[in-house]
């Protein structure tokens, strides 16, 4: 799909590798192989998208899954959720993540989504203001805890 600015397709053989190097900058802790693994596993189910502009340059991407679990702050299922999202830092400010998003909603509610959800780590200020601008509520705060029983 088309907006003018922004051309919003999936990925291709030529744009995978821009995919992989946005996600690594998303997600910079994940290694290479973890990378590699998870596009794998994205499947037909999964929506992913990139944005490119007039010239064909990668400006950012979603990754969106239907989740049927618990979903934190929702009340329906299943429930579209934004997995991840990253636009170029030369393409911010420039309706890039709008456009993107509206793409996921779109995608959600052909499969009868009443609900979309996101997270961001609680010190992401700036993923905070992202979804707010986007139109999202924060529903609550919520901190995991983990115990190691192999000890």
């Amino acid at each position: 799909m088309s907006s003018g600015k922004w051309r919003i397709e999936a990925p291709t053989p030529s744009t995978r590798p821009a995919w992989m190097a946005m996600r690594s900058a998303l997600w910079p802790e994940m290694t290479e192989e973890d990378n590699l693994r998870e596009t794998a596993k994205l499947g037909d189910e999964a929506f992913v998208r990139m944005a490119l502009n007039t010239e064909g340059n990668p400006a950012g991407f979603a990754e969106a899954t239907l989740r049927t679990d618990y979903v934190n702050g929702c009340e329906t299922s299943p429930v579209a959720f934004l997995e991840g999202i990253y636009v170029e830092p030369w393409a911010r400010g420039q309706g890039v993540a709008k456009e993107l998003v509206a793409e996921v909603e779109r995608w959600a509610l052909a499969r009868g989504c009443q609900e979309f959800a996101s997270d961001a780590l609680l010190e992401n200020e700036a993923s905070h203001r992202m979804h707010r601008g986007l139109g999202f509520v924060e529903t609550e705060r919520v901190v995991y805890f983990r115990k190691d029983l192999a000890s």
